[in-house]
């Protein structure tokens, strides 16, 4: 690797000096003459687009579901279960999309 030339660097330092001398000195904050630029706004919301619509399933049919399978006994059941090996291992995402991210053992009753 060879060294940076001198004088490229001093030819360089005018032109970085002069560019930083502008950028630092906007002008005199109390002369009302100093050209100001105009204010500008750009929403967060702009590029905003709502989701589409979910649909959700009737609530009898979910709830005889549930039933089916032992009501709230079986999330418990499935909760207090020893996880399998290959659970531990796994990272956190990948575990929580078993059951879509909820946890079903809060203890509530479906009926």
């Amino acid at each position: 690797m060879h060294a940076f030339p001198r004088w490229r660097l001093a030819a360089a330092l005018p032109l970085v000096a002069s560019l930083a001398a502008q950028a630092a000195a906007p002008g005199d904050p109390l002369n009302p003459e100093v050209p100001v630029p105009p204010a500008s706004h750009a929403s967060s919301l702009a590029r905003y687009r709502p989701a589409g619509e979910t649909e959700v399933a009737p609530w009898k049919a979910t709830n005889d579901i549930v039933g089916r399978i032992g009501g709230w006994r079986a999330y418990a059941r499935e909760a207090s279960a020893a996880p399998a090996p290959s659970a531990i291992t796994a990272p956190a995402s990948a575990a929580s999309g078993a059951t879509g991210g909820h946890d079903h053992s809060h203890g509530g009753s479906t009926r």
